[in-house]
């Protein structure tokens, strides 16, 4: 069900780069085969999960999510953060990034494992689901609008307890050329739980520098799709560029706040920054999304 107050995202098909390398149909057997088999591997792990504790853990979930990354052909560069990534546990921090494709949450939990706030639907998928349920995330249910204060509020409790929680708040996904703006309601939580915001900015690139849409998962198009492009690029970069924290108080409400993380993974990506008081009309786009369409169009 679609309701007026969910984001949305004009990207699609046409929104798609073209000229990227690919595998052949054995390799892209392969990956199918690794990324199985490591999600085949977390399963077993998830006693383990239960029983492990501090930087045992910790370890072991960057592994599978690294493995997954392997199994695809991906490399992981990782740009900045140094603080974020060696912190010890046990410091909550709302973690916030754009959001293009589903290796978004692969590629954020292979720099620090995290719970996430991720749609109620995700909790229904087959083997997906059950190592989100596993994982602590807090669920939102979209199509129920009066459900949302107890959602805050569970995110700001766990933000309390010193979790690490991954939102994305544009809502939806992106092609990546083209962003959307965050929405406000989950920057309520950090200044709830008198918590740090950490904006993570993601781009997917291929090896020659060129940026790429293909691992994006847009428009109406099954998971199955998108992994499919996905096996079968080549040289596939996910550059995760680690901003610095906002810390709890610079921010006096949560759209303020919600324009600060904008505007610093629209920094690290080198987009174009159009002043908050704008943010509710307009979209910070590297350029306008018309423009990225009909650039993609004339390849």
């Amino acid at each position: 069900m679609s309701h007026a107050w969910m984001p949305t995202s004009p990207c699609g098909d046409e929104c798609l780069t073209t000229g990227a390398p690919t595998v052949g149909l054995a390799r892209r057997i392969l990956r199918y085969s690794a990324a199985g088999s490591a999600v085949f591997a977390a399963l077993l792990c998830t006693p383990m999960l239960l029983v492990l504790r501090g930087k045992g853990r910790e370890r072991l979930v960057r592994t599978i999510f690294r493995s997954v990354l392997r199994a695809f052909g991906i490399r992981l560069i990782v740009q900045g953060g140094a603080d974020f990534l060696t912190a010890p546990a046990g410091r909550g921090a709302l973690v916030v990034n754009n959001h293009i494709s589903w290796l978004d949450i692969v590629a954020i939990n292979s720099l620090r494992p995290m719970r996430a706030l991720a749609k109620i639907e995700i909790a229904t998928w087959p083997v997906l689901g059950t190592l989100v349920r596993r994982g602590g995330s807090i669920f939102l249910d979209r199509d129920h609008l009066r459900t949302l204060p107890g959602t805050v509020a569970e995110l700001s409790d766990a933000l309390r307890s010193g979790s690490l929680v991954n939102v994305t708040p544009e809502g939806t996904t992106w092609c990546g050329l083209a962003l959307g703006r965050f929405t406000t309601a989950t920057f309520q939580a950090a200044i709830d739980g008198g918590v740090p915001v950490r904006p993570i900015a993601l781009r997917y690139c291929l090896v020659d520098g060129r940026e790429t849409s293909q691992p994006a998962f847009i428009g109406p198009e099954s998971l199955i799709a998108s992994l499919r492009r996905v096996a079968a690029l080549r040289g596939l970069v996910l550059e995760a560029h680690v901003c610095p924290e906002i810390a709890p108080g610079r921010a006096e409400d949560r759209s303020t706040l919600a324009a600060l993380a904008e505007a610093s993974v629209h920094s690290a990506l080198g987009t174009v920054r159009i002043p908050s008081q704008r943010r509710r009309s307009t979209t910070r786009t590297r350029v306008s999304h018309d423009a990225v369409v009909a650039r993609n169009s004339g390849r």
